[in-house]
C-alpha cells in the first residue's frame, strides 16, 4: 500500500468517523424526545429506526475499511 492510498484510507475514515458522531448525535435527540414526548403517531420512532439503520451501516463501513488498512498496512515491509 503506498503512503497516497494509505491517507486517502486515512482521510475517507476521519469524514466517516465525522458522520457517524453527527447521526449518533441525531439519535440521542430522537431518544430523549421519544422519552419526554408521546409518539402517538409513532414518527419519532420511524426516524429512530431509520436513523439507527444508518448509524449501524455507518458503523460496518468504517470497520470493512479499518480492517482492510490493517491488513494492508501489515503486508507493507518495513
Amino acid at each position: 500500500m503506498t503512503d497516497a492510498a494509505a491517507g486517502e484510507l486515512d482521510s475517507l475514515l476521519e469524514e466517516l468517523d465525522e458522520e457517524e458522531r453527527r447521526v449518533s448525535a441525531r439519535r440521542r435527540k430522537l431518544h430523549d424526545r421519544i422519552a419526554i414526548f408521546p409518539d402517538e403517531t409513532g414518527e419519532l420512532a420511524r426516524q429512530e429506526r431509520e436513523v439507527s439503520q444508518q448509524r449501524r451501516e455507518l458503523h460496518q463501513r468504517i470497520d470493512e475499511l479499518r480492517e482492510q488498512r490493517n491488513r494492508l498496512r501489515g503486508a507493507q515491509p518495513d
